[in-house]
């Protein structure tokens, strides 16, 4: 299916500029370069990755978000812009702040504005719901530092659209999976005996394939209303237990040992305490009613069997 054959006849003249060109950036360049009817550009702060770039039909620029200074020429370059750069890993003063983004914002604000430009958030900004079900229309109420500053970057990126004429799109994002993506299934977890929550301490997670999210951060470009926030989910509903198990299966491997979240929190390193420590289910039907994206894996089940 060619997801780009009800598009403009103008596209064919349109620059796309994505930035944190990693994994899921290039399999949304792969959907947008279908009939090669657009131009690829890429930020990319390594040198070593203009070759790779180039094999894919990209072409890089070289800059680095961590250097406003480096940013300069992105101004006016592009038509549409997709922003998949993470927030700095690092703590600062403040820890609320995505100044990667900013800094972004302020060199394409130097010439003519994008049309559109789609940024790549997470869910984890509506922090803990204690499994209840969620939609964009519920307020933001992150838990993590992580998450506070992909706030931060949303409210950037939507004012930066409202004055400027760019429509803009927040793709609030989960857990990311494929077969083909580096650290993209269960398997080397459940190969360790990683254990998870026993049933009644666990927690909702939400997943989505990396096919499926490139997809719709191309879609984006286009169909997304102006200045909104998508849910970029499937169907699955599980609790994160229940994934592996379900995966365990599938693989032909040992189920997870179970075991209490006291003993979890005494075991496990922070950083897996902290997917642990947030209980959601996310709606996706302003991703299906808007971006008109069907998906090719609408749950997890067909997405680690593909």
């Amino acid at each position: 299916m060619n997801l780009l054959g009800a598009l403009p006849a103008r596209f064919r003249r349109e620059r796309v500029l994505i930035v944190g060109c990693g994994d899921v950036g290039l399999r949304a360049a792969r959907t947008l370069g279908n009939g090669r009817r657009v131009r690829l550009l890429a930020l990319t702060s390594s040198v070593q990755r203009r070759p790779e770039l180039r094999q894919a039909g990209i072409t890089p620029l070289v800059g680095d978000l961590d250097h406003a200074a480096t940013l300069q020429r992105l101004g006016g370059l592009a038509t549409r812009v997709i922003h998949l750069a993470p927030p700095p890993a690092h703590e600062h003063a403040d820890w609320r702040e995505d100044r990667r983004t900013r800094d972004l914002l302020r060199a394409l604000a130097r010439r003519s504005a994008p049309a559109s430009l789609v940024y790549g958030s997470t869910t984890g900004v509506y922090g803990d719901r204690q499994g209840h079900w969620v939609d964009e229309s519920v307020p933001v109420r992150p838990g993590t530092p992580r998450a506070w500053r992909r706030v931060d970057a949303e409210r950037w990126v939507h004012a930066y659209g409202r004055a400027g004429g760019t429509r803009t799109v927040g793709l609030r994002i989960p857990g990311i999976y494929a077969n083909d993506r580096e650290g993209g299934t269960p398997r080397a977890r459940l190969q360790r005996g990683t254990p998870v929550l026993l049933p009644e301490d666990d927690v909702f997670t939400s997943h989505i394939h990396a096919d499926d999210l490139g997809r719709a951060c191309a879609l984006a470009l286009w169909r997304a209303s102006p200045q909104r926030n998508i849910n970029v989910v499937d169907d699955t509903e599980l609790r994160m237990g229940d994934y592996f198990d379900l995966a365990a299966d599938l693989y032909g491997l040992p189920r997870p040992p179970r075991i209490a979240r006291s003993e979890a929190q005494a075991q496990l390193p922070l950083a897996l305490l902290s997917f642990m420590g947030e209980s959601r289910r996310l709606r996706n039907a302003r991703m299906k009613r808007e971006l008109r994206l069907k998906l090719r894996y609408p749950t997890v089940r067909e997405g680690l069997l593909a």
